[in-house]
């Protein structure tokens, strides 16, 4: 949905209703994750996708429809066994879309979510799938204020409260709720889609490794951040484009910098200087993963800092080092996939084991509306 956005809010701007398709549930090996939105616009314009292919044409039937009469349609696609493939998936997953027509009727908030989104600005817009309730239905849900509403009071109200607990992990889901936003009632679905700034990487050391972990962070989707106290090796000219690079001491920059339960933390420094005050502060922050290098005796000799610092086993125990997995990395573009393997692993629970010696579903499943995602 963010790629497209640029495109969807020139059509509202201009005051065209657009058929709007969006994956709100996947099973199996589903190509797309939830919340990957397809659009048809003026003219029958196509933006974005669903599946990659599989069922794009016949979400462009329903999203003509949608626009012809203003009714939302819940679809699901999958794998035929009979004719593999007639319209479904054959990859073997599963995907349900909700197709809605967005105008300024049905969709009072669309103009402020899209301006928010493209400003950075965190959101979650709470959709209607299914219920007693009129589906497509939208209220959209920013820290300190909403807009829109689902029908019901208590809906809005219960609704809201957990848009807001997704909004700060950044979560996808449906959850389920009674007509009146009773919690153990589950005759409502709604979509729940978390529109929060990317996550930060924040990455120590000015080296080789550290340009290496910014391309592979900058292509998984984070902002990516390095930090070096030396000044001749943090320059700009040396990391890829778009990266922010900072001349700090790294325990001093990241003692000023907010980090969330979605940060990632990669210590590069290798120097006890650097590295042990540095993770005597991110240890006991919020952060989604915090890696440090070095070879094992190295990590012997920082934890003995650290526990002379004060770190308790609690602390202790959030720090991945030697970071990366085992993959018999060399090179620094090597060593960048091993880590971010290893945060992609904890991330969704992944064992990091050869695809090859498992069973059972290959892609993990998306958090559910019961959980959250896994901390580490």
């Amino acid at each position: 949905m963010r790629e497209i956005l640029p495109v969807l809010s020139g059509w509202w701007s201009a005051g065209s209703p657009f058929g709007l398709a969006t994956v709100v549930a996947v099973s199996r090996s589903a190509p797309r994750d939830p919340g990957a939105s397809m659009a048809v616009g003026p003219g029958d314009e196509v933006v974005g996708s669903v599946s990659g292919g599989c069922v794009e044409g016949a979400v462009l039937e329903l999203a003509q429809e949608a626009l012809a009469d203003g009714r939302a349609r819940l679809e699901t696609f999958g794998y035929s066994d009979e004719d593999a493939f007639a319209v479904g998936l054959t990859c073997g997953g599963e995907i349900t879309v909700l197709v809605r027509a967005v105008t300024p009727e049905l969709d009072p908030a669309f103009g402020a979510v899209a301006a928010s989104v493209a400003a950075g600005r965190p959101v979650t817009t709470a959709t209607v799938t299914d219920g007693p309730v009129a589906r497509a239905a939208v209220l959209a849900v920013w820290p300190d204020e909403v807009g829109g509403t689902l029908g019901a009071p208590g809906l809005d109200a219960a609704v809201t409260a957990d848009a807001r607990g997704e909004l700060a992990l950044g979560a996808t889901g449906v959850r389920h709720y009674g007509p009146h936003g009773e919690r153990r009632e589950d005759a409502v679905s709604v979509f729940l889609h978390s529109f929060a700034p990317p996550p930060r990487m924040l990455v120590f050391g000015a080296i080789d490794y550290a340009a290496a972990v910014a391309r592979i962070g900058d292509f998984l989707g984070y902002r990516v951040t390095v930090c070096d106290a030396r000044p001749v090796f943090a320059t700009p000219r040396r990391f890829p484009p778009g990266t922010e690079v900072v001349v700090d001491w790294p325990h001093r920059y990241l003692s000023r910098t907010d980090t969330d339960e979605r940060t990632v933390i990669c210590v590069l420094t290798h120097d006890p200087k650097f590295d042990v005050p540095l993770l005597q502060e991110a240890l006991r922050r919020p952060a989604a993963y915090i890696g440090a290098m070095g070879s094992r005796r190295t990590h012997d000799e920082r934890r003995e800092h650290l526990v002379r610092a004060g770190l308790g086993g609690r602390e202790l125990a959030r720090l991945r080092s030697p970071v990366g997995l085992d993959l018999g990395a060399r090179t620094p573009e090597e060593v960048a996939v091993s880590v971010a393997a290893e945060i992609v692993a904890l991330r969704w629970g992944g064992s990091g084991a050869p695809l090859t010696d498992t069973s059972g579903a290959v892609h993990p499943p998306s958090p559910s509306e019961d959980s959250a995602p896994p901390k580490v």
